[in-house]
């Protein structure tokens, strides 16, 4: 938890990790082991598990606290940890922030509440209470409309931010790239913003956003993380180039709903032992499946290391 009281030092690539089933469709926590450890290997700045990647609808509320729990003993404070402990149920997400809080987690990934399509008012009331029930934990709103049905207004925010200091960032997904300026222009730029949409990761840095949370990380962690240093460096046209390069597996996540694709790839690739997904949720057909393997001829250099 060394991060937790200095949140602003969570920037960078923090990687989403999808998480690993077994083929009869249990938690599989040696493959999450396993995929935690290449992405610590591979330079990522911070490690997420239990967002849209992670499968977190699919799973029951024990078996992402036990995740949880594993990603925690395997990060070991190296770098910076941000579970997602979100539900549409308060109680559930009362419990696992607590959870995550307990494990040593330095920020939690909250989303909105899907499904019910509250109010600003009532996204205000949903986050104020979950920062004071833990006041010693940093909370990153997660802002996901095309999965949720709601969008947390820039208003919003900046009413959070100002009101908690335990407030401290959100992540935007959402392909509206005015948003991001609006949020950061009503909150300023103390704010802490990631974008989860893969195409506006490095364009956020230009408006002084802190990284990134990218599903494009399960795939070519070095080269994601690379590109923020890069930037941060000030080797603009190197970092553009990593960002047009990742283009052929940015659009191979999204074939087939995301992480059907990203998990195929990782179990052809040996770093997962089952790419099973839990229903709703399929493998990808064959036709997914022609179209992933030419994007992966494409763009799978950036796999490894560079």
């Amino acid at each position: 938890m060394k991060f937790r009281t200095d949140p602003a030092t969570i920037r960078g690539s923090i990687a989403p990790v999808v998480t690993p089933f077994t083929d009869e469709g249990a938690v599989d926590h040696d493959s999450l082991r396993a995929l935690i450890r290449w992405q610590l290997e591979s330079g990522s700045h911070g490690i997420s598990l239990g967002g849209s990647t992670g499968e977190p609808s699919a799973q029951s509320t024990a078996e992402r606290i036990a995740a949880m729990r594993t990603a925690a003993g395997e990060i070991s404070d190296r770098v910076a940890f941000l579970p997602g402990t979100g539900s549409h149920k308060l109680d559930e997400t009362l419990e696992m922030t607590a959870a995550a809080q307990d494990l040593g987690a330095d920020a939690a990934l909250v989303i909105t509440p899907y499904y019910a399509r509250p109010t600003q008012e009532a996204l205000y009331q949903w986050y104020a209470t979950v920062a004071r029930e833990f006041p010693d934990l940093p909370l990153v709103a997660y802002n996901v409309p095309s999965r949720t049905a709601v969008d947390i207004a820039p208003e919003t925010v900046r009413r959070l931010f100002t009101d908690f200091d335990n407030f401290v960032g959100v992540k935007e997904t959402t392909k509206d790239f005015e948003h991001f300026s609006r949020v950061l222009h009503a909150c300023g730029r103390e704010l802490l913003v990631w974008s989860g949409i893969e195409l506006l990761c490095l364009p956020l840095l230009a408006l002084g956003g802190a990284g990134f949370v990218s599903a494009v990380a399960n795939l070519a962690p070095n080269a994601v993380a690379r590109m923020y240093e890069l930037w941060e460096a000030g080797d603009f046209e190197a970092a553009r180039d990593l960002h047009y390069r990742l283009h052929p597996l940015v659009d191979l996540l999204f074939v087939e709903t995301n992480p059907a694709p990203a998990k195929w790839v990782l179990k052809e690739q040996g770093r997962i032992a089952s790419a099973h997904v839990r229903p709703p949720l399929t493998s990808p057909t064959e036709a997914g499946l022609t179209r992933i393997r030419a994007l992966l001829a494409e763009g799978g250099d950036l796999t490894q290391q560079l």
